[in-house]
């Protein structure tokens, strides 16, 4: 059964770093799952694309999964040796037109896949909650959603961290 990693925190905080150190030992078949749709036409966010593309090892493979994570890791040969998934608050931000149980649902079934995987995963999310109450319902709905998403994600998960201004911390 595969490890379950969940790296949470703030923007800019040194989660995706911290979850690359996590994957370090996981052998040269390691594979990033990008929860982004790429842009091109977005210049800001694609030098973000390419910073975080500098930052891995150039072995690792990029999974572009804006979509079906787990159908997406289905056809790559040869499997991965572990999973990095950046980030779960993008792969929410995809899904805003379903319903609210719809995408708790979703995400409880592929906490599941990744339990069940013969690969280590750590997922990195963001806490979107932690500053003022936005105004707009629909703002609001995501910040919910992001936080009940992390729940499940840190109970599923063999370890959870916190990393706050480059500090990773222990949460279980």
């Amino acid at each position: 059964m595969g490890r379950l990693y969940f790296v949470t925190g703030p923007v800019r905080s040194g989660k995706s770093r911290f979850a690359l150190e996590l994957a370090q030992g996981w052998g040269d078949q390691v594979v990033y799952a990008a929860t982004y749709r790429v842009d091109p036409e977005d210049a800001e966010m694609m030098e973000r694309v390419r910073r975080h593309r500098a930052d891995r090892p150039a072995v690792w493979r990029t999974l572009e999964a804006p979509g079906d994570i787990a159908a997406a890791l289905v056809p790559l040969d040869p499997p991965p040796s572990g999973l990095v998934l950046d980030c779960l608050t993008v792969w929410l931000g995809g899904r805003m037109e379903a319903s609210d149980e719809g995408i708790l649902e979703g995400w409880r079934r592929l906490l599941v896949q990744f339990k069940q995987s013969p690969w280590p995963t750590v997922i990195v999310g963001n806490e979107v909650g932690w500053s003022l109450v936005p105004a707009e319902p629909e703002l609001r709905r995501f910040r919910d959603l992001a936080g009940w998403l992390a729940q499940a994600t840190a109970q599923a998960a063999d370890e959870a961290w916190l990393v706050v201004a480059g500090c990773p911390v222990k949460l279980k």
